[in-house]
């Protein structure tokens, strides 16, 4: 590990010895700095959300968005702390565990599990608690800085999930472990690149959508279920949850199969809306950037 890395690994752990409230109120502080400053993630996030909630007054839209920034602090401070805590330490923050009877279930079957773990609340957090209970792989993209793989290594121990890369012999990976019953992850709101998905709604708005995730489903035969680790109030700690996927996910018509998927990803941020990572440009594809309408109004 490199020294400046070590150096870094070193700050996480500083940062562990704080409690969750604390780490959570600063990084509410900080979501709200962004807020007032009116940063480029206020403004993606604020487009999404009057995308996502047309209905609300802008008086409504605007506690949301205060409280969606708030939560996206929290997501940074939060991933600091349990990064530099381990997994052990991390996984007493769990508290509840809704729906973890379908993924037993889905274990005991021997199908193999697709676990769809879409930009919502803890994301390192589920990590842990997926990777306790089974060897799991996950799709990623490798961080442009390479010397961030070995502090993620280092942070995760014994419960990191094998990291699969998103190219064709990492999806290979993915179909041999899925055939031999095993388990994976995968974001399933992670944008696709031009001419790899297809469009299909997202709380009513046309999203370009990942089509590996219902290939893998069809091909296989593997269960799909919707995971999140949900944040609660006060640094109370956080709620696991695990939810089946909608009919059609493992569809061979990818237009009905991405719908389904989308309508997944939904099902879970309504349970926690603010906590989803509304300042993704989830809606900027083919041509159509909606981010740069009324950039002039901060703040959104």
């Amino acid at each position: 590990m490199r020294p400046d890395i070590y150096l870094l690994y070193l700050l996480l752990r500083l940062v562990s010895l704080f409690s969750l409230r604390t780490v959570h109120s600063v990084g509410a502080w900080m979501g709200r700095r962004a807020l007032r400053a009116h940063s480029h993630s206020t403004h993606v996030t604020a487009v999404n959300l009057r995308l996502t909630r047309p209905e609300l007054t802008d008086a409504k839209r605007a506690e949301l968005l205060q409280e969606t920034m708030e939560e996206a602090g929290k997501s940074v401070t939060e991933v600091a702390a349990i990064w530099g805590a381990g997994a052990d330490r991390s996984l007493g923050l769990v508290r509840e565990v809704v729906g973890g009877e379908l993924f037993e279930a889905a274990l005991a079957s021997g199908k193999g599990v697709i676990i769809a773990a879409p930009h919502l609340g803890c994301w390192e957090l589920l990590n842990y608690w997926l990777c306790s209970k089974t060897p799991m792989a996950i799709l990623y993209r490798p961080p442009r800085i390479q010397a961030i793989e070995a502090l993620l290594r280092k942070v995760r121990g014994k419960l990191a999930p094998e990291q699969v890369r998103a190219e064709g012999a990492g999806v290979r990976t993915l179909f041999k472990r899925l055939g031999a019953g095993g388990t994976v992850g995968i974001l399933p709101d992670q944008r696709p690149r031009e001419g790899e998905g297809v469009f299909a709604p997202f709380f009513g708005e046309e999203a370009l959508t990942m089509v590996l995730l219902p290939r893998l489903a069809a091909r296989t035969g593997a269960t799909v279920l919707f995971s999140f680790a949900e944040r609660l109030p006060e640094g109370a700690g956080f709620r696991i949850h695990v939810l089946p996927a909608p009919e059609g996910i493992d569809s061979a018509d990818l237009d009905v199969a991405c719908v389904a998927l989308n309508r997944g990803v939904e099902q879970c941020a309504e349970r926690a809306f603010a906590q989803y990572q509304w300042h993704y440009k989830r809606f900027n594809a083919s041509g159509r950037n909606p981010y740069w309408i009324n950039r002039s109004a901060k703040g959104g």
